[in-house]
């Protein structure tokens, strides 16, 4: 796995300079030559020269609101909630975030067995996390799930029919995270394979479904994203894992025989909201498991001139009986997009699995002398 290096990356700025060359100067003059003054309403948010919104930008997706919220409790909390639990996590990262003791004793051979990062014998502390520090506000609410609806903040209950594809999928799904409190083996056969282990763990994709869609929080670091607009394309960079998702404008989708990983994604407007449609998603990364008929639908609207409002639909018959919603604020921020060193293949895929060895001959020589 990669650690969060901050090192800036070339592919990010070349990305979006690739994109923005695409918009002719003429065919922009001419745009901003022959636009009508908007009104007042309008010109509160920044605009591009054929009119549109103006989407483009760096947002920091770190945020405490989580997908979920526990059955029976309201969307809204109080700010006087808010406000208490933002402390409470502030306090308890400010003591988290303090140097570790220089002359601590070294872990016992193979971990303690503890939770943690793996089983005590080292890896991230607190300092490296960056899972947010305050709660999503939209209309001045703050927000205790992403999921809007059902209105109870639960994902609908899998069909029958679906559970029972996944016990037969052994593959991980795309918002699977590897798993720092993993005592050695998380099922059987987990580390038998590569392509067992969860799609971030080997570098194809941002896990905790970050690079999207839907696009979600992942809770833990490189947290950026940037939007590259012009008038036939958007480009949607996602820092973790460096992903890359480009949108074509009034276009059609792609034939049903041609899949990708993030989907297909087509985009049009609707008033001042860009609507991203995706389809054609393959069957490698099975978002919450569901089929590769998923379809997502995605909707961003500019909340002002420093906040993006982001609301996805997700709906697949084979795998829930009923569409769910989710919706959270992208506020702005002046952070730079810095590379996330990691690649399929790296080298810590080959230390998992031969630690896996070790573990399967160190637990059978056990077992003989018992």
């Amino acid at each position: 796995m990669s650690t969060p290096n901050r090192v800036l990356t070339a592919r990010a700025v070349a990305a979006a300079i690739a994109l923005a060359s695409l918009m002719p100067a003429r065919v922009a003059g001419q745009a901003a030559a022959k636009a009508a003054p908007a009104p007042a309403a309008k010109r509160a948010i920044p605009r591009m020269p054929d009119g549109h919104p103006d989407l483009q930008g760096m947002y920091d997706l770190a945020t405490l609101t989580p997908v979920e919220r526990p059955a029976g409790t309201p969307l809204v909390m109080t700010d006087e909630q808010a406000a208490k639990l933002e402390k409470d996590v502030a306090a308890r990262k400010s003591t988290q975030d303090a140097p570790m003791k220089a002359d601590r004793n070294a872990p016992p051979v193979g971990g303690d067995g503890s939770a943690g990062a793996a089983g005590n014998v080292g890896g991230y502390n607190s300092f490296w996390i960056d899972s947010g520090s305050q709660y999503s506000t939209i209309e001045g609410q703050k927000r205790a799930s992403i999921l809007i609806d059902p209105p109870e903040g639960r994902i609908p209950q899998m069909t029958a029919a679906a559970r029972q594809r996944l016990t037969r999928n052994v593959r991980p799904t795309s918002d699977q995270s590897a798993r720092e409190d993993d005592p050695g083996f998380e099922g059987a056969g987990a580390y038998d394979d590569p392509e067992r282990r969860p799609l971030g763990e080997r570098c194809l994709m941002g896990f905790g479904s970050t690079s999207g869609p839907p696009v979600l929080p992942n809770y833990f670091y490189n947290n950026l994203h940037q939007i590259v607009q012009t008038p036939d394309s958007v480009l949607i960079l996602t820092e973790m894992v460096h992903d890359a998702r480009l949108v074509r404008l009034n276009s059609e989708h792609a034939p049903p025989s041609i899949r990708k990983w993030m989907g297909d994604s087509i985009g049009r407007w609707d008033g001042d909201t860009l609507v991203v449609d995706t389809t054609n998603f393959t069957d490698k990364t099975r978002y919450r498991g569901s089929t590769e008929n998923l379809h997502i639908v995605e909707r961003f609207t500019r909340g002002g001139a420093k906040t993006l409002i982001y609301r996805f639909t997700i709906e697949d018959p084979a795998t829930w009986d009923k569409p769910w919603t989710g919706e959270y604020t992208w506020p702005a921020t002046n952070e730079q997009m810095f590379e996330y060193a990691c690649q399929e293949g790296n080298y810590a895929m080959g230390n998992i699995l031969r630690g896996a060895r070790l573990k399967e001959k160190t637990d059978a020589a056990k077992t003989t002398k018992q």
